[in-house]
């Protein structure tokens, strides 16, 4: 092909048009469309939807255009209690007692 165009292929593929823009643009609009959806979708479950709605993305491109987008789900951390066991009135003590007989062996009751 490149010969028929009397092109040097660095030169065909270095200024062949760019239809990817559009295509990637039509992609962020159904991904965008899906996270208004289903907000708690994270990249693997977008690209699965993505693939039920048929589109061939894979989920490389899916993640890279999500971290783009900034649509990538936040998880809720769990919420810790956390206690300063001096102020509630425990100490900090072994739960086993260990005696020491031998310097390379530990027993444990």
């Amino acid at each position: 092909m490149c010969e028929l165009a009397d092109v040097s292929r660095a030169g065909f593929y270095r200024f062949s048009p760019k239809e990817k823009g559009k295509a990637d643009i039509e992609l962020r609009d159904a991904m965008q469309r899906i996270a208004l959806e289903f907000p708690s979708y994270g990249w693997r479950r977008m690209t699965a939807e993505l693939k039920r709605r048929g589109w061939a993305v894979n989920h490389k491109r899916v993640y890279r255009l999500m971290c783009g987008d900034n649509l990538l789900c936040l998880r809720k951390r769990k919420f810790i209690v956390t206690s300063d066991s001096k102020s509630a009135g425990f100490s900090a003590k072994p739960s086993a007692v260990v005696i020491e007989t031998d310097p390379n062996l530990r027993l444990y009751q």
